[in-house]
């Protein structure tokens, strides 16, 4: 099941442009979490997965733009997190997910790291034109 097969309702789009806004973007998953109903451990790994994406799109996309999304396909729901870029898009995303993978002085953990907080990832990048990283955390 993809993103796109799920009801959705956005609950709040953060601008990701200065290095204030990862943290007003770390806040922002962090309330969302928890009004949703998220224990400690769930809000921890999902803030922990969105501010590495938050962080990439600021550092090597240049800015972009966090959606926080609500996502209710009956019996479930959870919280759908989007962080999408105008950057120069990941060359080979699938080297990009393994750990030790970077383009920076970074240790490489950061995109496969996220994918293993969250309960479903997904990436899409183009050279060129950007890339959108969309995760889900399911409550229920």
């Amino acid at each position: 099941m993809t993103h796109s097969d799920l009801s959705s309702t956005s609950l709040q789009t953060v601008p990701i442009h200065t290095e204030e806004d990862l943290l007003t973007a770390r806040h922002a998953v962090r309330a969302a979490a928890l009004a949703e109903g998220l224990g400690l451990v769930a809000q921890t790994k999902l803030v922990t997965a969105a501010s590495e994406l938050v962080r990439n799109c600021y550092v090597h996309g240049g800015g972009g733009v966090l959606r926080i999304e609500r996502v209710l396909p009956p019996p479930r729901r959870g919280l759908r997190i989007v962080v999408a870029d105008q950057g120069p898009g990941i060359e080979d995303p699938d080297a990009a997910l393994a750990d030790g993978y970077s383009t920076g002085p970074g240790l490489g953990h950061g995109l496969g790291g996220a994918r293993r907080l969250v309960d479903e990832f997904e990436l899409r990048s183009e050279p060129g034109r950007g890339t959108t990283v969309v995760i889900t955390r399911w409550t229920a």
